[in-house]
């Protein structure tokens, strides 16, 4: 058996060399579940259902659910409309 000894290398035996179509898909999908867990955590603080968050912002109540659950690709502005018009917070993005 092959020892694995850091996460970039699970990653590399998992789904391929960064650049890779899988390695690519995995790293949307892993963004796409942070930014719902994210979101949700910061909904449930306030004691916000997801409708409720939904007639805020002028969406569905499924919407907010399927990007919660990592389900839907969510677009910048979309997500800082959540955030700050929803939930009265403020989005900040970094870049390292």
């Amino acid at each position: 058996m092959e020892d694995i000894t850091t996460f970039e290398e699970h990653l590399d035996k998992q789904y391929g060399k960064k650049g890779t179509d899988k390695r690519e898909q995995f790293g949307a999908d892993s963004l796409a579940y942070r930014l719902g867990e994210m979101l949700k955590i910061a909904r449930q603080e306030l004691h916000m259902t997801q409708q409720e968050l939904a007639e805020k912002t002028g969406t569905k109540k499924s919407y907010i659910s399927r990007i919660e659950c990592g389900k839907s690709d969510i677009q910048l502005s979309t997500f800082y409309k959540l955030i700050e018009v929803g939930l009265g917070r403020t989005l900040n993005i970094s870049i390292r």
